[in-house]
């Protein structure tokens, strides 16, 4: 048993996202929760920064140095860059001795993904250092990180979004019965937001700024109180720096339509679902996963929508990585790209 478990300690499951990257090694759980950012010298692309500390430089950088997330709607935007980034994040959660061994590597990537797309996710981990890389849609990788029983031959949604991409899948009997994805996530809410904060008031903001009105009164459903906050910025018709108090009714109304988006995308998932696994999921509910479950009243407004339950995941960000981590398990058993 010793050896067994030896020999697979160098696994890592990665959940490759296009606002934070995690990764769960065999045997000692999520051991890496960073920002997939990465700043870089303007010109020769000579890293400066990688994760929390590049993440601050969002907005901030010189004239030479550049802060860029590599990934776009939940695929790799720039592959030199992911390159690095990945292999940075694999050499920081490997012990030196550990490192020498090539990993196997799993990968949750979304399932509206071209060929092109999976290549290059597949050349990134390789060039970073991988034995063995497997790709596995990253709803599934959410189902297996939620503890959903996915072997039961009975109907189970799970939602899961994520920074740049929202994917919807039925799965039964361990495989995927109906799988739909959009790239709209956490981050075209946070863009809209910068535009409704333009457009109503005259006032620049940057990706940051949009984030944190997002988390700390962003929300999908009418609340008891109403929440306000100040953001700063810069006045789009001056030009110098500006102060606003914004409340929670008015960002409800700025992110209403990617969350409408994302709606439609369920219901038009439980519409394609056969009518045994639909009476299953009005029994068991919709399980949302990801960042976006997190978004204050979405599951109450979801079910408010569809008429089914919903149910936010334990730790719905770690799902994922959890997930990828717990493939390599039964990876025999269980469908991959």
């Amino acid at each position: 048993m010793g050896k067994f478990s030896e020999m697979f300690s160098n696994d890592f499951g990665i959940d490759l996202g296009t606002a934070n990257t995690l990764v769960h090694v065999k045997g000692r759980g999520i051991v890496l929760s960073e920002p997939s950012v990465v700043a870089v010298e303007r010109g020769t692309k000579k890293v400066i920064a990688i994760g929390h500390e590049a993440k601050r430089m969002l907005g901030r950088t010189p004239g030479e140095i550049i802060a860029i997330r590599p990934l776009k709607d939940g695929v790799i935007a720039d592959f030199e860059t992911t390159e690095k980034m990945i292999k940075y994040f694999i050499e920081m959660v490997s012990p030196k001795k550990l490192f020498k061994k090539r990993p196997r590597i799993v990968i949750g990537v979304p399932a509206c993904i071209t060929e092109v797309e999976k290549r290059a996710v597949r050349e990134a981990a390789d060039q970073a250092g991988a034995k063995e890389v497997f790709l596995i849609k990253e709803s599934m990788a959410a189902a297996l990180g939620a503890n959903i029983p996915i072997h039961e031959p009975a109907g189970n949604m799970i939602c899961d979004i994520g920074g740049g991409t929202t994917e919807i899948s039925v799965i039964s009997l361990g495989g995927m019965v109906i799988s739909n994805a959009i790239r709209v996530g956490g981050d075209e809410i946070d863009e809209a937001i910068i535009k409704y904060v333009k457009l109503n008031h005259n006032l620049v903001i940057g990706e940051s700024t949009a984030e944190d009105v997002k988390i700390r009164i962003g929300n999908a459903y009418p609340e008891k109180g109403i929440k306000k906050i100040q953001i700063k910025g810069r006045d789009a018709i001056t030009g110098l720096p500006k102060v606003l108090e914004m409340d929670s009714t008015e960002v409800r109304k700025a992110i209403q339509e990617p969350i409408n988006i994302i709606v439609d995308e369920i219901r038009k998932t439980l519409d394609q679902t056969p009518p045994e696994l639909a009476a299953d999921i009005v029994e068991r509910g919709i399980v949302l996963s990801g960042g976006g479950a997190l978004l204050t009243g979405l599951s109450k407004y979801i079910c408010k929508q569809t008429g089914v339950p919903v149910i936010i995941a334990e730790n719905p960000m770690l799902c994922v990585a959890l997930g990828a981590g717990k493939f390599l398990e039964n990876y025999k058993n269980l469908e991959s790209y």
